[in-house]
């Protein structure tokens, strides 16, 4: 009974508009105080959680995808891309999957992988007769690749809620990114073969290829330096963060693109996201100290492994709540609420929690293009300047794509962990 008010609480102070970080330190705090626990509990929490040399690595990889942004990289990435498969039916939209795939493996963030890709791709397609629902379906699903292919700062996220191995994880979110990956070029290459109006981009020359790929080179380089290192073991997320934003800093500055503008931008944007994600954190941090005091996460723990026998049904029952959380929640929102409270029952009952935590971050890329407050349906729409309608009615195929990976991620738990741990 406990459980079920603190948690019609907090929906209350969801839905009439208080921001999630004061709702979960808010209600935290006040459950705290009436169990006559010392408030002193408060900025010891937030002390531990500001002294960590792991989420350093989030501000570095932000920074890092923000500079290369506002510093035109999505520009040539894509036409690099673009000389190699433009000319294939759907060549166009090949590309801004491959794109979004490559900048994901950099930035670690949905919404600068869906902007950055998105500024470039939209006209281009548009004006080759791509329909509008299709291309901004396509980028707002295309951006979400940023959760599943490493670096992911959500999986870092996760990582620090679990006590899990972030290299691991982020190994384990390669094979369904890139089985994601496989089914948007799939879609596209069939939209282009049998949908009416794309006209192929015309052929480029091999000159062209090649003067393309060589202004690409230095942002393809920055990805397989910064999971390289990773996988390699040589850094660890942090290091490879830090390494990653000075070889952009280097990027950007040798090739000029960049100006004090720009550069003051990026570091206010990565600044302000930063921030949220750290308050998100914090609130988060008071809530489950207090949730775990009133012993809510036990009693659900054993709830589950009074009712749910078997993985399957506590599975289907997590995904059915986290979509429908997505419904009205952003990711990082319901990665801090849904964890402290579903992390006992996983270790009850014996799940791995690398592999629950890549369906996790698929049910995340779920919540990022399922209306209305998909996140990154209003970054297209912001980016395109275009009816959200538009955003909304182009992306339902792609709902069905992440669906269809979640199900075989399930059903093929190596598809996740098989590089990590068998490669």
């Amino acid at each position: 009974m406990t459980a079920l008010t603190i948690l019609a609480i907090m929906m209350v102070l969801l839905f009439i508009g208080v921001p999630v970080a004061f709702a979960l330190g808010g209600l935290g705090l006040v459950m705290l105080v009436f169990a006559g626990m010392s408030p002193l509990i408060v900025p010891q929490g937030l002390y531990s959680l500001a002294d960590s040399f792991v989420l350093l690595s989030v501000p570095l990889f932000l920074l890092m995808s923000n500079m290369l942004w506002k510093g035109g990289a999505g520009k040539s990435l894509f036409a690099a891309v673009q000389s190699w498969v433009g000319h294939w039916p759907g060549g166009l939209g090949i590309a801004t999957v491959l794109s979004c795939a490559v900048f994901a493996a950099i930035s670690g963030s949905s919404v600068a992988c869906a902007a950055t890709i998105g500024t470039v791709a939209i006209g281009e397609m548009t004006q080759r007769g791509y329909d509008k629902p299709f291309v901004y379906g396509l980028l707002a699903a295309g951006g979400t690749l940023g959760i599943l292919i490493p670096p992911s700062i959500p999986m870092i996220v996760y990582c620090v809620l679990t006590d899990d191995s972030i290299s691991d994880m982020f190994l384990a979110g390669v094979g369904p990114g890139m089985a994601l990956c496989a089914l948007f070029i799939a879609y596209s290459f069939l939209y282009g073969k049998f949908g009416k109006g794309c006209v192929r981009a015309p052929r480029a020359s091999w000159s062209e290829r090649r003067v393309a790929t060589l202004q690409a080179l230095p942002v393809l380089g920055i990805a397989v330096v910064v999971i390289g290192s990773i996988y390699l073991g040589i850094c660890t997320p942090t290091e490879s963060a830090a390494i990653g934003f000075i070889a952009a800093l280097i990027v950007v500055g040798v090739r000029r693109s960049l100006s004090w503008t720009g550069l003051s931008e990026a570091v206010m944007e990565s600044m302000r996201t930063t921030v949220t994600i750290f308050l998100i954190m914090a609130g988060a941090t008071v809530f489950g100290k207090a949730i775990t005091l009133y012993q809510i996460p036990q009693d659900v723990a054993q709830t589950v492994s009074d009712n749910i026998t078997s993985v399957g049904p506590f599975v289907f029952v997590v995904c059915v709540v986290l979509l429908i959380m997505g419904f009205f929640l952003e990711s990082m929102s319901m990665l801090m609420i849904m964890m402290p409270v579903l992390h006992p029952a996983l270790i009850d009952m014996g799940i791995d929690t690398i592999w629950f935590g890549v369906l996790f971050m698929i049910m995340i890329e779920c919540a990022l293009v399922t209306p209305p407050v998909g996140l990154n349906l209003y970054v297209i729409q912001a980016v395109a300047k275009s009816p959200i309608g538009l955003v909304i009615k182009g992306v339902w195929p792609f709902i069905l794509m992440l669906f269809f990976v979640l199900v075989c991620t399930y059903f093929m738990p190596g598809l996740a962990l098989f590089i990590p741990f068998r490669l």
